[in-house]
């Protein structure tokens, strides 16, 4: 699943790949939004965690589950 994070007042954003689906960020995000909670982790395929504070999303962007294709499509 590739992840995109916009944050707020930043020109860049974040962006890796996660073994999360698209189902359980949505929650993780909605639960935190809804909670009021400071901030939320998320984790990439790597073993990497990300800790980003709530009020800083600009957006937040989940990509397909569906695999890219490799080579020329006829």
């Amino acid at each position: 699943m590739d992840i995109r994070i916009g944050i707020v007042n930043s020109p860049r954003e974040l962006s890796f790949e996660s073994s999360q689906t698209a189902a359980q960020i949505e929650k993780t995000v909605a639960d935190a939004l809804g909670s009021d909670a400071k901030f939320i982790k998320l984790a990439d395929d790597k073993g990497k965690v990300y800790i980003v504070p709530v009020a800083s999303f600009a957006y937040l962007e989940v990509g397909s589950e569906e695999s890219r294709r490799i080579g020329f499509v006829a």
